[in-house]
């Protein structure tokens, strides 16, 4: 760990069912990335849904109103920021890695444990 990196960690847990969830993690981890923090999103149960291909041109936070998630994640891709998914909730929605879009990793729990030991802060959706 390097001294004096700022490090946040934000867990995705809920997906397509709740779209008005969607945006917030990548719009903070935008913003925190462009403070010079290292950031991550993990997604986890319903959190992979929003990962999909073709799901982030077609939801947005507000509905058939206003930006559409796409927009979310190219700005924190932009800036730096990782994606992460749980193969276990892959499965449970039926998906496969290659189902994703693209820049998305591919993680275990003992790498998550690893992230969110080395984050300042863990923050859940």
């Amino acid at each position: 760990m390097q001294d004096g990196v700022k490090r946040l960690l934000y867990v995705m847990t809920h997906g397509v069912e709740a779209p008005e969830r969607c945006a917030t993690p990548f719009y903070l981890a935008a913003a925190a990335a462009a403070m010079d923090v290292e950031v991550g999103i993990y997604f986890t149960m319903n959190g992979p849904t929003l990962l999909r291909r073709g799901v982030p041109e077609a939801i947005g936070p507000k509905g058939d109103r206003g930006a559409r998630l796409r927009h979310f994640i190219d700005q924190a891709r932009e800036l730096g920021v990782r994606l992460y998914v749980c193969q276990p909730s892959l499965d449970l929605h039926d998906l496969s890695y290659e189902d994703l879009i693209e820049g998305v990793e591919m993680i275990g729990g003992a790498a998550f444990n690893e992230l969110a030991l080395q984050a300042d802060a863990v923050i859940a959706f």
